[in-house]
């Protein structure tokens, strides 16, 4: 991979030119809200820079770069995304042929390429739909065995359709936004008898590693989408942690799943990783020995990314520990699968809708995406920093959520997906 002339582009920078991500920024100077891409630890302003040098064939939609969101962009579809990927790349290479675009060129360089520390990063999508899928495996059994056994662990449409509900959208914040403690109904105690729940603060409030893909290219209503053209209806993936309240959830999940347990806040990191930036780390998922409906046979084999997933909790004293490391290799189902079961009936997605992949583990107890899978179900303390345990979230706790793929000078990530977690709101 080339190089770039960009300075202080660490080798451990998850914005490699190899990389090349698309966000939504501000700065003190101009608070208009505009389109950027991360490279080191600099942004590189792509609405000044497009004011000056087109970066799209026939420049007569380069606008899509002055507006709030990433949404125009990702509507104009993945050979267009390629396209500015690539000129991008070549405008920041060492040995660039468009020197006079920005390297040579001063008075832009110092107007387009900013310090990250001197920007505030936006969500960078208007979410229409956000769907939340439960395609890791692991997780999935792991949970299915605290409530049911290990006979019963997986429900048995699982292994045969991409289970899936549908989730609040106007609460997807971005990475950095503080998430108030939920209120909710909740059973204090569950054995007794007549059931008589409280309304409270959540007192089990968890995490879920999860990645979150954006929709591109809309269909029409009526119109299903194949799953082996799914991946032209994809703009690229985000980091998403969907927080969860266990103890609301517990109670008011039957019979139509969760509610007020999930809708609170859900988190993305700030900057959308191309789909093709990802293409060099596909590999395969976890096995699915199920026989599938034909509508859900991709000829691709490699439906999956061997992403290397982290996940920090910082205590209110400042003190951090890394509580699980894993793979976002570890799903069952793909997002091509997941569009097209979407789309089966006649959904029609729409552009900037999000898809959640589920919880995503790993075998072992140290590769678990959620708090309720290291604590089996409430019973066993997590040893943290600091002389500390943890079952559940409290208030103060900080979760950072870190993805990162490639070697040292061409690594591929996605930022921080972080929020800390306020005292509850009095009601």
């Amino acid at each position: 991979m080339a190089t770039t002339w960009v300075p202080d582009v660490s080798p451990a920078s998850p914005f490699s030119l190899a990389n090349i991500p698309f966000g939504i920024i501000t700065t003190q100077d101009d608070p208009t809200p505009r389109a950027a891409t991360a490279i080191g630890s600099h942004v590189l302003d792509l609405k000044a820079l497009s004011q000056s040098r087109s970066l799209i064939d026939g420049g007569d939609q380069d606008h899509v770069f002055s507006q709030p969101t990433l949404n125009d962009f990702a509507a104009l579809g993945r050979p267009v995304h390629r396209q500015v990927r690539q000129l991008l790349q070549d405008i920041l290479a060492v040995d660039t042929k468009y020197a006079d675009v920005l390297k040579d060129n001063e008075s832009l360089r110092q107007k387009a390429l900013i310090p990250q520390s001197k920007v505030k990063l936006h969500l960078p999508m208007r979410v229409g739909d956000y769907t939340d899928f439960y395609a890791g495996y692991n997780h999935a059994y792991n949970v299915g065995v605290l409530f049911r056994g290990p006979a019963n662990a997986l429900q048995p449409n699982y292994t045969h359709l991409p289970v899936g509900y549908h989730g609040r959208a106007s609460s997807i914040v971005v990475s950095g936004t503080p998430v108030p403690r939920p209120w909710g109904q909740i059973l204090l105690d569950p054995t007794a008898e007549p059931k008589q729940p409280t309304t409270a603060p959540c007192r089990r409030l968890d995490f879920e590693l999860e990645l979150g893909c954006f929709i591109s290219k809309s269909n029409s209503l009526g119109d299903p989408i194949k799953v082996d053209n799914a991946e032209e209806h994809i703009f690229g993936y985000v980091l998403l942690n969907d927080w969860s309240a266990r103890d609301i959830q517990a109670w008011e999940y039957v019979p139509l799943g969760p509610f007020n347990s999930k809708n609170f806040a859900s988190t993305i990191s700030p900057w959308v990783v191309l789909a093709d930036a990802l293409e060099p780390f596909r590999t395969t998922g976890i096995e699915n020995k199920a026989p599938r409906q034909d509508y859900l046979s991709e000829s691709q084999t490699e439906t999956a990314f061997d992403i290397k997933l982290e996940i920090d909790l910082t205590t209110p004293e400042g003190d951090t520990t890394t509580i699980s490391k894993t793979s976002s290799k570890n799903l069952m189902w793909s997002f091509p699968q997941m569009i097209a079961h979407h789309t089966l009936g006649g959904c029609n997605l729409n552009t900037g809708d999000l898809l959640g992949s589920g919880t995503i583990s790993g075998l072992e107890p140290s590769e678990r995406g959620s708090l309720l899978e290291m604590n089996e179900g409430g019973k066993k303390d997590i040893m943290i920093a600091g002389m500390n345990v943890r079952k559940f979230l409290k208030d103060g706790d900080t979760i950072t959520m870190r993805g990162v793929c490639g070697n040292d000078g061409a690594k591929v990530g996605f930022g921080d997906c972080r929020g800390t977690i306020l005292t509850a709101i009095q009601r």
